[in-house]
């Protein structure tokens, strides 16, 4: 067999012999070899195929993931990361401000020269909640079960004051009882069986709509399994299923704060209270990925 130079097959091949020495080197051209510093290039060798480079995820999630992944900052999962930790813990009573949270997720400090006194909690539970995000993108395509959203309560919950609490079940359901806007919730002793009824009838159909999504989020907060939490772990089970089912998600705003508790408050009677304010969320959500270039 007739060999030829990486300087001789570059040219029969119209690139450069560094081209071509890097094709050998990674094994790429069968049946070349080294002498010394020279690559011999069997004659009749074909020119490589160019591995075609990795495209830019196209799909919210997969971008979501590939970013996660990469720790770039400044793309969709910086701004999910930030947009949505702050506005459903502001919802619950934090006080840090929507900058400070952002800092809290690039620097992983917090940030200086704030007037005010800032709790400890808020802090814990942002930097938790972060987390919670980025353990909804690794598990979006699972089926919704027990013990992940056990899992969600304990990422959030975990390092806080009340963890500290004897009765305080981080991770596990309610020991005492608690109620939400003034209703009473799930007594302690049934939230297993009525978390175990919801999740089969939630899981029993596999397509799912809006509708589906916030029916199963009414009837997770009318449960209230958990002693603390119950609206963050229900907005990020939310966000979630959103990913899994193809549904463009949404964030609820403080803006939308109040229309979002009336449109709870009135489902079981009135369903388009919720479902407006959901697809007016949608809609801000839409103007981001329009920004980022990610279709829906």
């Amino acid at each position: 067999m007739e060999y030829i130079s990486a300087e001789k097959a570059a040219e029969k091949w119209g690139i450069s012999p560094r081209s071509v020495r890097n094709y050998c080197a990674n094994g790429r051209i069968p049946g070349a070899f080294i002498t010394g510093k020279t690559w011999n290039i069997p004659e009749n060798a074909e020119k490589p195929i160019r591995k075609k480079r990795d495209s830019v995820p196209k799909t919210l999630l997969n971008r979501l993931k590939a970013e996660m992944k990469s720790g770039i900052h400044g793309g969709i999962y910086h701004r999910i990361q930030v947009d949505l930790t702050y506005n459903s813990n502001h919802i619950e009573g934090s006080t840090l401000t929507h900058e400070q949270t952002r800092f809290i997720f690039e620097t992983k400090t917090v940030m200086p020269g704030e007037t005010g006194i800032l709790r400890t909690d808020d802090i814990v539970e942002t930097s938790n909640h972060f987390k919670c995000i980025d353990l909804i993108i690794k598990n979006a395509h699972r089926r919704l079960n027990a013990a992940f959203i056990k899992e969600l309560h304990r990422t959030l919950k975990n390092g806080t004051s009340d963890s500290r609490k004897n009765w305080f079940a981080v991770g596990e359901y309610k020991k005492l009882p608690n109620e939400v806007g003034g209703n009473e919730t799930a007594r302690p002793e049934d939230v297993s069986s009525e978390m175990s009824r919801l999740l089969k009838t939630y899981n029993y159909s596999k397509e799912k709509n809006l509708g589906e999504l916030l029916d199963f989020h009414w009837r997770f907060e009318r449960i209230h399994p958990f002693q603390d939490g119950n609206g963050r772990i229900g907005r990020l089970i939310l966000f979630k299923e959103c990913l899994r089912c193809g549904i463009v998600p949404f964030i609820i705003t403080e803006e939308l704060k109040l229309f979002y508790y009336r449109g709870l408050a009135h489902w079981p009677r009135e369903k388009g209270y919720l479902r407006d304010t959901c697809l007016a969320a949608q809609d801000n959500f839409k103007k981001i990925l329009d920004y980022f270039r990610i279709p829906y």
